[in-house]
């Protein structure tokens, strides 16, 4: 089918590659030309502009979002519904938080167009190996556009989540479950590169492959970082996060839902990037006062 693409980067740029591999028509715009053209080198139709890409979708249009979360999601579509007929639809295949999905889907919907959520997941490995899609909405809108969702994904790796924001939702906690399983592989590995035995990284996380429990891709990677750089000596321990862990604890928050590893991942993660902690100062200087405890100082 004939589909709009607005947003080229890391994964939207493999995702059109894949929909034109999958024998799909894709007429792809992004701000900086160069992406564009890569997109038209590859098989698609440029673009110069919103309008220009929904001026150049027939019958019923669909245009698929492919951009950060917050500010850029409202401004992409503040510009696409100029451009749209009653019963277009709009997808938001980025991470954005799912309460903001159910606002925009209500502000959409009485414009008079279709909004849906797709939660995507498979980073820039999902042109090969295609991606996971979590998606929500009207059914009816799901179901015009399946034949670009089955392209995207691998067989058995799609599925419909719910009404508006539950794609989102799902791929939220989706990705904090990524950060403590992430937070778990980190600590086990970091226990065995102290110990007193020299351990292979490389070779434990290969033959963990094969039959173990914690077998998964995260090791695969694991896997192949090691063999990159066995003792991770060219990473720096300053871990970023993109806002879907902090969205699913205050999720857990909001919900009473107790998500203990989940929540100390993400804080793990704000450690990680102090160049000192004034917390642990504190806490030697309140150990040496009340004890006498050794308290170390700058030379």
């Amino acid at each position: 089918m004939k589909i709009g693409f607005l947003g080229l980067g890391k994964m939207g740029a493999n995702m059109v590659e894949r929909l034109l591999l999958g024998g799909h028509d894709v007429v792809a715009y992004n701000r900086s030309e160069g992406k564009v053209l890569e997109a038209v080198a590859k098989g698609a139709t440029g673009s110069t502009s919103i309008e220009d890409l929904c001026n150049k979708l027939e019958g019923r249009k669909v245009v698929w979002l492919m951009v950060p979360s917050g500010q850029a999601v409202d401004d992409n579509i503040a510009e696409t519904v100029k451009y749209l007929n009653p019963g277009d639809i709009i997808v938001d295949g980025g991470n954005s938080y799912w309460r903001d999905t159910q606002a925009r889907s209500k502000k959409v919907a009485e414009m008079g167009f279709e909004y849906l959520d797709c939660g995507t997941s498979g980073g820039v490995w999902g042109l090969q190996n295609g991606y996971c899609l979590m998606y929500g909405g009207k059914k009816e809108a799901i179901d015009f556009i399946l034949p670009v969702l089955e392209t995207l994904a691998p067989v058995g790796g799609h599925t419909y989540c719910g009404e508006s924001g539950a794609g989102h939702f799902v791929k939220m906690v989706h990705n904090g479950i990524e950060y403590g399983m992430m937070q778990a592989y980190a600590e086990g590995f970091e226990i065995m590169e102290k110990s007193p035995f020299n351990i292979d990284l490389e070779k434990v996380t290969g033959i963990w492959q094969h039959g173990s429990v914690v077998r998964s891709w995260l090791l695969d990677l694991a896997n192949l970082a090691f063999k990159e750089d066995p003792k991770l000596e060219n990473v720096k321990d300053y871990v970023a996060d993109s806002g879907e862990g902090r969205w699913t604890v205050q999720t857990a928050i909001d919900f009473d839902v107790p998500a203990h590893v989940i929540t100390t991942s993400l804080f793990n993660r704000f450690q990680s990037r102090q160049d000192e902690s004034f917390a642990m100062k504190t806490l030697s200087a309140l150990r040496n006062k009340f004890g006498g405890h050794e308290m170390k100082t700058k030379e």
